[in-house]
């Protein structure tokens, strides 16, 4: 009896740790690339000559890009946001960053809707959500929606506060955040940042983790590593990409992005690891081009929203794949509770769609009829073809290959065929009346389904004819904390 009990004690044992490996390898690690105003163009991969990104460029050719991938909002902390909330703005009011009013009183025809500046902690994050599945969480670099996200999910939070771009020095240290000081001068954030990545999963590289790793870069202030930089100077720039400081940025960002994938494959983990690689909103429009898309940061034309993305799911995206299906950041949320086996948050709902059925294959089309973006309040300029405002208090909605945007002052539409119209330079919306009122029907049920506030009430202050200073070029090199908030 002795022994038969210990055969069977045995054979339990191999028997659980069997499944214990099983149930490991059924939980994928996720690494997120979050990436600040990373414009379309702004990699290899999607064009650009000027810029160089080897190591996103090469996860490209592994996993699947999207080519139509929007964010949230146009500017950062609502895009952030909404990506750990689920949910569109109406639902958590973060609109914009700072105040909703900003820009001259004179020149704004209305009073816009009140902002909230974080996300409070009865929204499930991300983070939230995949603890009950085993996750360890970890958030290393901007956070923006609060003091400290780690009492909204994550057990790990290195430089995340409520600011919006780097604080004290800027890039390079001395620097002081969360968990992360050097007073010593020299080291350069960006590559920190990664090394803090790479001992966070070499830390638990027995265990599934989830790793948002949002760099600061390459938001403003733009300071480079000086002999990146000197690169860059030495390069031919072409008609649309010349920064040379804003290309050493992305070229570091890229050597981020190299050391934790390089650091997968160092400890076997790449093949069970899903990675997002993506950008909170268009390219800074004084800093680089967004070309051929219309605007930049801070705009609902497609060079504020479009961001380049990129999956990669060994065993399931197929390497050098495209999908060309419409996507957005609040997608990201169920897909990643499907991809992991974990479970909607009970009584929560969540806004976007899971977009696992693309990454089997990239023909697929997702079960809903739109997109959309609510964004009521104002956004000054800072270029001359700004004028006053990026954008005054405007919605938009994408319906497969058409979009309209509706800008709240005057009720003014209109209307693009993205497909035929990247561009946005043909307003189609008096020439094709049924298209424009079929996608301003459906914005205006969203609307009520979320009961998202447009701005009504007159701004007594309003003087159009008033003259006020011209825009100004922004001063880009010295910067602390959030004070200011392109």
């Amino acid at each position: 009896m002795t022994f038969i009990r210990f055969i069977l004690v045995a054979f339990a044992i191999l028997f659980s740790g069997t499944l214990f490996g099983a149930d490991r390898a059924s939980k994928p690690n996720v690494v997120f690339f979050f990436i600040d105003d990373l414009g379309w163009t702004d990699l290899g991969f999607m064009g650009s000559k000027y810029y160089e990104s080897p190591h996103v460029d090469k996860l490209a050719k592994d996993g699947m890009v999207f080519m139509n991938a929007y964010a949230n909002a146009p500017n950062c902390a609502p895009s952030r946001a909404c990506l750990m909330s689920g949910k569109y703005s109406p639902r958590h009011g973060v609109y914009t960053v700072g105040n909703s009013d900003r820009g001259s009183s004179k020149q704004r025809k209305l009073i816009p809707i009140k902002n909230t500046t974080h996300l409070a902690e009865k929204f499930v994050t991300i983070a939230e959500a995949l603890k009950p599945s085993g996750y360890v969480t970890a958030t290393m670099g901007k956070w923006h929606l609060g003091d400290d996200p780690t009492t909204q999910g994550f057990d790990v939070n290195v430089a995340g506060k409520s600011w919006g771009s780097p604080s004290g020095g800027g890039y390079h240290s001395p620097y002081k955040y969360p968990n992360l000081e050097n007073k010593e001068k020299g080291e350069y954030l960006t590559d920190r940042l990664g090394v803090e990545a790479c001992k966070f999963i070499e830390t638990n590289k027995d265990k599934p983790f989830f790793l948002y790793l949002t760099h600061y870069s390459v938001h403003t202030p733009i300071q480079a590593k000086p002999e990146l930089k000197k690169k860059y100077q030495a390069k031919k720039p072409t008609e649309r990409h010349k920064n040379a400081a804003y290309a050493a940025m992305i070229e570091s960002t890229d050597d981020s992005v190299g050391a934790v994938l390089g650091k997968l494959n160092e400890l076997g983990l790449s093949d069970n690891t899903l990675v997002i690689f993506f950008s909170d909103n268009g390219g800074h429009g004084g800093v680089t081009s967004n070309a051929p898309l219309r605007g930049s940061k801070g705009m609902l034309y497609e060079g504020g929203i479009r961001e380049p993305m990129i999956v990669k799911w060994p065993g399931v995206t197929q390497p050098g794949s495209i999908c060309r299906e419409n996507v957005i950041g609040i997608d990201l949320y169920p897909t990643l509770l499907e991809a992991t086996g974990s479970p909607s948050p009970k009584g929560y709902e969540l806004d976007g769609v899971s977009i696992a059925p693309l990454l089997r294959n990239a023909e697929t089309k997702l079960p809903r009829k739109a997109i959309h973006w609510h964004f009521p309040a104002y956004l000054q300029g800072y270029t001359a073809r700004h004028g006053h405002f990026r954008t005054t208090p405007a919605a938009a909605i994408r319906m497969g290959d058409w979009k309209l945007i509706e800008f709240f002052e005057d009720g003014e539409l209109e209307l693009y065929n993205t497909a035929e119209d990247l561009s946005e330079t043909k307003n189609l919306a008096k020439e094709n009346p049924q298209k424009t009122r079929e996608l301003h029907a459906a914005m205006l049920a969203w609307r009520k389904a979320v009961n998202a506030p447009v701005p009504t009430e007159l701004n007594p202050d309003y003087a159009p004819g008033t003259a006020v200073p011209s825009p100004k070029k922004p001063k880009l090199k010295k910067k602390k904390g959030n004070k200011k908030k392109p």
